[in-house]
């Protein structure tokens, strides 16, 4: 995606409905160009295009999710897929930061292989063929397309991969990283248990966030790669707990 585009998706995000005539005024360019680069974006899911207008998604719907901050989400996947060498099989969680990941190594031309719960993260990778995915089964979440609870921890047991990448919603400095919703933070610590490594890609906001259910303790994490807003608070504990840090730079 070019700075135009992340550019004009910020607005919209902001806005949350603008017209094509007063985006093609605020980024000089031609309402045609606007058009073109308003397809792209609707063509990734990233928004939506109405009678002259373009508009934010569903909050309900996992592009929605997407189209937030996708700048340093999309940093993020960049690092994170430099991490993953050519003919490797490695597990991904769910989420928006691993989706942009997946599609990372798509780009990439690497051979890749890819367990993962998320059936949206199957979806959004389906047009590249250097990327074999395996879908996991279990009790489907509609809400977040992913596979969960008792099946999908018995399909997990048949699998061992060097390395696995998550995403959390909240973080406590005492006990490590939580998510929200019990039966998928459930899952997930098994997918920890199957690897050698875990990779957590998050923003640096969820730092700031509490949530519900108790996801992974500081032991179970070895890197955890977010933006250059981290808190001062934030690295000194993860520090602390030997995890490394990667940061990427915001604008």
């Amino acid at each position: 995606m070019n700075q135009r585009n992340e550019q004009l998706l910020e607005i919209v995000n902001q806005r949350k409905k603008v017209e094509v005539n007063e985006l093609a005024s605020l980024l000089e360019v031609s309402k045609v160009t606007i058009r073109k680069d308003l397809t792209e974006l609707e063509n990734r899911g990233l928004l939506q295009r109405q009678h002259g207008f373009a508009l934010i998604n569903n909050p309900n719907n996992l592009n929605f999710r997407l189209a937030q901050n996708y700048d340093i989400k999309h940093k993020i996947a960049e690092a994170a897929a430099t991490l993953v060498q050519d003919n490797e099989t490695i597990m991904i969680e769910s989420g928006s930061t691993c989706a942009l990941l997946a599609e990372e190594l798509g780009k990439s031309g690497k051979h890749v292989t890819i367990i993962t719960i998320s059936f949206f993260i199957a979806n959004y990778v389906r047009n590249y063929d250097n990327i074999t995915v395996y879908t996991l089964g279990g009790q489907y979440q509609s809400d977040a397309q992913v596979a969960v609870g008792p099946l999908t921890k018995t399909m997990l047991a048949n699998f061992h991969t060097e390395k696995l990448f998550l995403g959390i919603d909240g973080f406590d400095r005492n006990y490590g990283f939580y998510g929200n919703d019990i039966m998928r933070t459930d899952t997930v610590h098994a997918m920890a248990d199957n690897a050698d490594k875990t990779y957590i890609l998050t923003d640096s906001s969820k730092f700031e966030l509490t949530s519900t259910v108790h996801q992974l303790p500081f032991q179970q994490v070895d890197t955890v790669i977010t933006d250059n807003q981290l808190s001062k608070e934030a690295h000194r504990v993860l520090n602390f707990q030997q995890i490394k840090v990667q940061t990427v730079a915001t604008h």
